[in-house]
């Protein structure tokens, strides 16, 4: 799965958090979300699912289709 970068910000402004925020909320390494967020690599189906919680969205509303 492929995280959309414009959807993930988006989803990050509506909540108003910066990464180190988004980080601390959802208990996830800043390099995993870096890396995610630059496509450096493919998002586990798993982790996409514990970013959408996060940002308390679908997971439908943060993956590239």
């Amino acid at each position: 799965m492929k995280l959309s970068i414009e959807k993930f910000n988006i989803a990050l402004a509506r909540k108003q958090m910066s990464i180190t925020e988004f980080c601390a909320v959802s208990g996830m390494p800043r390099t995993t979300i870096v890396q995610a967020k630059r496509g450096d690599r493919n998002v586990k189906p798993k982790t996409i699912g514990k970013i959408a919680r996060a940002l308390d969205v679908d997971v439908t509303e943060i993956i590239e289709k």
